[in-house]
């Protein structure tokens, strides 16, 4: 023992650390055990179970965030698989404190409308996203306005989704290359912060823009119109 070196040394633990969890399996009958390694590198990287097609498991960091106004806040960084509906009440506490006030609304994907998240949430004159609970009312122009309103809950749901996307086709977040877990969870602070920037920057030049055109009085139709810049919403 005292020859190996401290590297050769921890992945010795490791080792010894895998070889009982597989042990334990193969004695039990059994293809689950908690806190099960898979990397001998990175001990503490644990599968996580998706579903998706193609990629049943995945293997990394979970991440809760908020997307505000286009700008990304990380509230939650695991390794190990958890459920993210407990993370609801938590990120609006988050708000908050950051805000003052509770949002008016929360768009979020399905698994966090859960009956304890909605009570929560009515409990605090905060609007969920997503269908709720119950028959719909026999009003039928109620109805519609409801129906209307869940579609445009999910196209802003879906701001945080191509942020995401965004930061792992354009800011090498699908693929981290650090091995430490503090190092990839300082990486993935890293990214978050470069595309905050970036929006301050796209604002700033959007303010930019409106400042001359109204102090050069340049008629609308002959100016330049800013569509919008990556999957980010305003």
């Amino acid at each position: 023992m005292n020859s190996l070196s401290r590297q050769q040394y921890r992945n010795l633990l490791v080792i010894s650390e895998v070889f009982r969890q597989q042990a334990l399996m193969y004695e039990s009958k059994d293809h689950r055990i908690s806190g099960r390694v898979v990397s001998i590198s990175q001990p503490h990287i644990r599968p996580i179970v998706r579903g998706k097609a193609g990629t049943p498991v995945e293997f990394g960091m979970k991440i809760s965030s908020a997307n505000i106004n286009g700008y990304m806040f990380i509230d939650r960084c695991s390794w190990d698989p958890y459920n993210e509906s407990g993370d609801l009440v938590m990120q609006a506490e988050n708000y908050k404190q950051r805000y003052g006030v509770y949002p008016e609304s929360i768009h979020a994907d399905q698994i966090y409308c859960t009956r304890g998240n909605r009570n929560w949430c009515k409990e605090r004159g905060i609007r969920l996203s997503g269908p709720p609970l119950g028959r719909p009312p026999k009003d039928r122009g109620e109805n519609r306005e409801r129906r209307k309103q869940t579609r445009q809950d999910e196209l802003d749901r879906i701001a945080v989704e191509g942020t995401f996307g965004r930061a792992k086709r354009r800011y090498s977040m699908g693929r981290l290359m650090t091995k430490l877990s503090e190092t990839s969870e300082t990486q993935v602070a890293m990214v978050m912060l470069v595309m905050n920037l970036e929006k301050i920057r796209m604002d700033l030049f959007c303010v930019f823009i409106i400042a001359i055109r109204r102090s050069r009085k340049i008629p609308k139709s002959h100016f330049p119109v800013v569509l919008g810049y990556g999957n980010m919403a305003a």
